[in-house]
């Protein structure tokens, strides 16, 4: 399958915290297939309508954001390099993963102290950065619409994308855009859905590279272990 944009991606491997975020989404992105969504009651609007935005993307925490392949680099450059980056890097424990609103949409984040992942991240987005085509002017300005501080500017700037080094913050959206009053009840279905599911404690086992295909629809392409 050809890909126009690669990303890094943390992906869980099989078991309920994938299933789950397939399902709910309805895409799984290691088989790449739709996958029929839940019938899910007390719901604000309809669950297809509620995951349209991120539906595309797939359930994932995002490492390095997706971009174009540097003239002369090829996938398997990149796959290869992600695989070297992955063997130095431990398994990271965290205390768990529990909703959280993110402006206007829900997501999981992480339960304990973010610092191992921002490390990790901006660890991620440094080393394979030689493999990143330069953004286009009009990639440029759909960013700069969200009307980017000074530190998001900059960041912009050097590596191509506002919300990396200490902008990160590791989420899985499970939701797009949600209007104010649909917050609350669409979190507590939510809350309901995940009884059982979220792991505590949580340990990031690894990092996925990812492809884009001509349908805007991300698909696995290798999910590497951390294995110090």
């Amino acid at each position: 399958m050809e890909f126009r944009r690669y990303a890094v991606y943390f992906t869980p491997d099989d078991g309920a915290l994938a299933d789950f975020g397939a399902r709910w989404l309805g895409w799984d992105i290691t088989a790449g297939r739709a996958v029929e969504q839940p019938l899910v009651e007390g719901l604000p609007a309809p669950l297809a309508a509620i995951t349209e935005t991120p539906r595309k993307y797939g359930f994932h925490a995002t490492i390095k954001p997706p971009f174009r392949l540097a003239e002369g680099v090829t996938a398997q450059d990149l796959n290869t390099a992600l695989e070297r980056l992955c063997v130095q890097m431990p398994p990271q424990p965290f205390d768990g993963l529990g909703l959280a609103a993110i402006g206007r949409f829900l997501a999981l984040v992480l339960r304990g102290d973010p610092a191992p992942m921002q490390g990790m991240a901006a660890m991620a987005v440094d080393t394979l950065d030689a493999f990143r085509a330069a953004p286009t002017e009009e990639e440029l300005a759909r960013r700069r619409a969200a009307r980017l501080n000074p530190s998001q500017e900059a960041l912009l700037s050097r590596w191509g994308y506002p919300y990396v080094m200490g902008e990160f913050r590791f989420h899985m959206t499970l939701t797009g855009k949600l209007k104010k009053e649909q917050i609350a009840p669409v979190e507590a279905v939510l809350n309901h859905e995940l009884h059982g599911v979220l792991p505590a404690p949580f340990i990031l086992d690894g990092l996925s590279l990812v492809g884009e295909a001509g349908d805007g629809r991300f698909h696995l392409i290798h999910r590497h272990a951390l294995s110090i």
